[in-house]
Parts: C-alpha cells; sequence; structure tokens
C-alpha cells in the first residue's frame, strides 16, 4: 500500500497525465491513468494490482469524477534551469 502522503487532490486536468497512479479518496485500490478518449469524453483507467497494470480491464472515468473521487500520485519534477 502507497502512502496517503504521496497523493495530493487533482485541481487540474493537466495533472492528468497517462501513466499517473491514482487512488480513490475512501479506498485503497490503485489505477493507473490511460489516454483521454474525447468519443467517451473520460480518461481511460487500468487497475494495478503489486506494481502489475491489468489491459484487460478498463473503465472510462470523466474528469470530474476523477477530480472529485479520486487522488493523484505527487512526482517530484525537476525543472531545467
Amino acid at each position: 500500500m502507497m502512502n496517503n502522503n504521496n497523493f495530493q487532490n487533482i485541481f487540474d486536468a493537466y495533472q492528468l497525465v497517462s501513466g499517473a497512479k491514482i487512488k480513490g479518496k475512501k479506498g485503497d485500490e490503485m489505477f493507473e491513468l490511460g489516454a483521454y478518449d474525447a468519443n467517451k469524453r473520460g480518461y481511460t483507467v487500468y487497475p494495478i494490482d503489486n506494481g502489475v497494470r491489468y489491459d484487460d480491464f478498463a473503465v472510462v472515468v470523466a474528469e470530474k469524477e476523477l477530480k472529485n473521487n479520486f487522488m493523484i500520485e505527487v512526482i517530484k519534477q525537476s525543472i531545467a534551469a
């Protein structure tokens, strides 16, 4: 299980990048964010178990749903000078 300190609320769609790890605010289930699907108006989300992403099952989740019910992993970014 990952510590809640590694996750933050989702405030902006710019945080929603493919490959980002997300988890539900109320549960410990982990997911990996896939690509945005314009036709379905949402992001493809894949379940993760013990670090393994399962591609055989995915759901499409709207941006509003992600912002309200999920948190995203905080990634330390290096800024080029």
